[in-house]
């Protein structure tokens, strides 16, 4: 058979939500039988391999199915794009490592022992009290990931593709359809388990400005803070502009330090900021007591308060009913930005100065005017306003849903998974997607995917951790690898101090 025929799935093939291996084997696509298999590639994939790699788990059980080469490729780019740059700093602790589920030696350790100096540690012992909290520059998450990928053999296991769909073997397990980058005919996956960590599932740009891009064919004038959009720093290096910015979260931070840096150099800009909820005091929830606010930002170290990753609110997260968890999670989350006194600092400055000027308001329209940019109109406290500016970022988010992807869609509408109060996949506290069992196989889903379900900070580096510990430890309990106790975790710290395989 030809590489073209034996791709095509047949519709009969599509429509069923079960498939038996005589099914299979008749459709003329390879198949290979593999115990394991993650499908996504990303950092999601790689923290559930690692932990598979301490358990015990060999290379050739485990099949990582993903269509980068390096597991933090996305997430770089994500960050690049919103001016987190390789010398910057993440918004992650120090203790939350991803190439060391031990926590030690942390990312503070590591950058006093490279630099020698004790400053990461100073920081580290005297946060937040008398320093702001201790975060990793990015690079030094990405060195880090690297050192571990060749340690436990990632290059091994993983296969360059998309996936097409999953669907429930009637003997038992799963089938996972496979396009390989490097040729046109599919592959099907033979598995007893799946792990799903497909990240999100595109950049979301608010409602009214998908509109005029649309409508205008504007492509590079309106952006969203996570796509490419060098091209604005780089015209407004050249020329005076007007910026708007929409967004009061962490992204829009960075965007706005970038801008306003550009601006302190030399470079003449006026960066203008629209809040649809502004925040002027403190913020008072009901289960994680008060968080900071004033000047339109909600302030937090992290996207959500600490005992989220492991104290009472996770506890407390755990034991309530579905609607209980989205309000909790509504409540110690939502749209916030770090406490750094560096850029509160910056944006005092620019506004005493007029260079930064906060408008509050929701929009009733946007259009071009010759000669004057985009203009946007909006409807503040004191009546309807008209402001033009040259570039237009939208910094509030990511595209989270579900109903986006086409992977998960398909979970969804054939494989018996179900979504949650946030529309995202509902999981287990061991993070297995309700519904999508067939007694003897498990499908398991970790990321932000997830949000909603027994675990708030899904989507950081300790989240995604914390996820592949309870992931693996029921994949140990159902006969796939090793509990990971005293001894073994002790032995397995030595072998990653040493760089030795696991």
């Amino acid at each position: 058979m030809s590489g073209q025929f034996v791709d095509q799935l047949r519709q009969d093939m599509i429509d069923q939500a079960v498939w038996n291996d005589q099914l299979v084997q008749q459709s003329g696509i390879q198949l290979i039988d593999t115990p394991f298999v993650t499908v996504g590639g990303g950092i999601g994939s790689f923290t559930v391999v690692d932990y598979l790699r301490l358990a015990g788990v060999h290379t050739s059980q485990i099949t990582v199915l993903g269509n980068q080469d390096k597991p933090y490729a996305t997430y770089k780019a994500l960050a690049n794009n919103s001016q987190i740059p390789d010398y910057e700093r993440l918004r992650s602790d120090a203790g939350s490592v991803l190439d060391s589920p031990w926590g030690f030696p942390s990312y503070a350790f590591r950058e006093a022992a490279a630099t020698k100096k004790l400053g990461p540690l100073w920081t580290v012992l005297t946060e937040p009290i008398f320093s702001e909290y201790y975060t990793p520059q990015a690079a030094q998450v990405y060195q880090s990931v690297e050192r571990e990928i060749a340690r436990i053999g990632w290059y091994e296991m993983l296969k360059l593709g998309q996936v097409r769909m999953i669907r429930r073997r009637a003997e038992g397990g799963y089938f996972v359809v496979f396009t390989p980058k490097d040729h046109n005919a599919r592959i099907i996956y033979r598995t007893r388990f799946v792990h799903v960590a497909v990240g999100y599932p595109g950049i979301k740009m608010l409602q009214d400005l998908q509109e005029y891009k649309v409508k205008h064919k504007d492509l590079s004038r309106v952006v969203n803070a996570y796509e490419d959009h060098s091209q604005i720093y780089s015209a407004l290096a050249q020329r005076p502009g007007r910026v708007l910015v929409r967004g009061s979260g962490i992204v829009a931070s960075r965007v706005l330090q970038r801008l306003l840096d550009q601006h302190e150099s030399g470079r003449p800009i006026q960066v203008l900021h629209l809040f649809r909820n502004y925040v002027a005091g403190p913020q008072k929830t009901p289960s994680a007591g008060t968080r900071t606010g004033k000047n339109g930002f909600a302030y937090q170290a992290f996207n959500y308060p600490k005992a989220a990753w492991g104290g009472q609110l996770k506890d407390q997260l755990l034991n309530l009913h579905e609607q209980g968890r989205a309000d909790l999670i509504r409540q110690t989350g939502g749209t916030n930005t770090a406490p750094r006194a560096s850029w509160t600092d910056q944006l005092h400055r620019c506004q005493q100065q007029g260079s930064y000027v906060q408008l509050i308001g929701q929009v009733k329209d946007i259009h071009p005017v010759e000669g004057q940019g985009i203009r946007t109109v909006v409807e503040g406290p004191n009546g309807q306003i008209s402001v033009d500016a040259d570039f237009i970022i939208d910094a509030t988010g990511l595209e989270a849903g579900v109903d986006r992807d086409r992977l998960l869609t398909d979970l969804i509408n054939s494989g018996g998974a179900r979504k949650n109060t946030f529309g995202r996949l509902q999981v287990t506290p061991n993070f297995e997607v309700e519904g999508a069992g067939t007694g003897v196989g498990k499908v398991y889903a970790s990321g932000a995917m997830t949000l909603g379900g027994p675990y708030a900070p899904v989507d950081s580096f300790l989240g995604l951790q914390y996820a592949a510990q309870q992931i693996v430890d029921d994949l140990a309990a159902n006969g796939f690898g090793q509990r990971m106790g005293p001894l073994r975790s002790m032995s397995q710290w030595f072998k990653w101090l040493r760089n030795q395989q696991p």
